[in-house]
């Protein structure tokens, strides 16, 4: 799919190539006009743009980050840690703190679903927009079935945990991806540098994600750190206690002892007697 659009593409601009040249001769001074009329359009295009539309587009961006980019995925660690704990008041914490964060998550997204909806051209014809439209439905569609939480112990408990896990999980990494596209259509309406956006952006995800993998290894960790505080306590190995059958043949061998102490005592009574 990708190989036959290159090629239309490249088609394309070989037959306005040609075109181009066979009217250069005749319309080259038209041309010129032509260009420099449409460069004065642009310039004013972007200096209409800037005065009225960044401002907003920025503060789209920045409530889909806050949304998306970081409460989505943070809830997704609270919930992770919960379910390594034992039932308790930690856990009760944690899962009210992951509600929490996505709801904040949701409410956050859909207000910068009604930014764009109010004061930007929604004609969906770029991937941004698409995307941003499956994810509006998705995360609605997750708050709903967290709601509708079946008890422990059912049988659509299993059916809901598995769908509540896969939504929650793709639509966290669709959001990630949707930033990036995000980040490339300010650039390209607003002709502003996003680098440096971009480069926070990642390194927060680097983090979760590093933090997300380090979760499974914590427990293990502190295992060994309990091992190693034992062996470090412990130098020199202790001798291992008697069993009862070595106690017993020990008892055995003094009673003998004794009796054999009572008889040559006996014996030598007798002698000088």
């Amino acid at each position: 799919m990708q190989v036959s659009h290159m090629l239309s593409s490249f088609i394309t601009i070989l037959v306005l190539h040609c075109l181009l040249l066979s009217t250069f001769v005749s319309c080259s001074s038209h041309g010129e006009i032509t260009a420099s009329t449409n460069h004065k359009n642009i310039k004013g295009n972007a200096h209409k743009l800037s005065s009225q539309m960044i401002s907003y587009m920025a503060v789209h961006g920045l409530l889909l980050w806050g949304s998306m980019g970081f409460l989505m995925p943070v809830g997704i660690l609270t919930v992770r840690m919960a379910n390594k704990e034992e039932a308790g008041r930690r856990v009760k914490v944690l899962l009210y703190l992951h509600a929490i964060l996505q709801i904040l998550a949701v409410l956050l997204a859909t207000v910068g679903a009604v930014m764009s909806i109010k004061n930007f051209e929604n004609s969906f014809s770029n991937h941004h927009q698409r995307l941003g439209l499956a994810l509006y439905a998705a995360i609605w569609m997750q708050t709903f079935i967290g709601f509708f939480r079946p008890p422990r112990g059912t049988k659509r408990r299993n059916t809901w945990y598995l769908t509540h896990w896969i939504i929650g999980t793709v639509t966290s990494m669709m959001g990630i991806i949707n930033i990036y596209t995000g980040l490339k259509a300010y650039h390209k309406k607003t002709s502003r540098n996003t680098g440096i956006w971009t480069i926070l952006f990642t390194a927060e995800i680097i983090f979760i994600v590093f933090f997300y993998l380090f979760q499974d290894k914590w427990e293990y960790i502190q295992k060994q750190g309990l091992i190693l505080g034992n062996d470090n306590n412990n130098p020199q190995q202790q001798p291992a206690p008697a069993s009862d059958q070595d106690q017993e043949i020990n008892v055995s061998t003094q009673r003998d002892n004794q009796k054999a102490c009572t008889g040559k005592r006996n014996a030598l009574r007798n002698l000088f007697d």
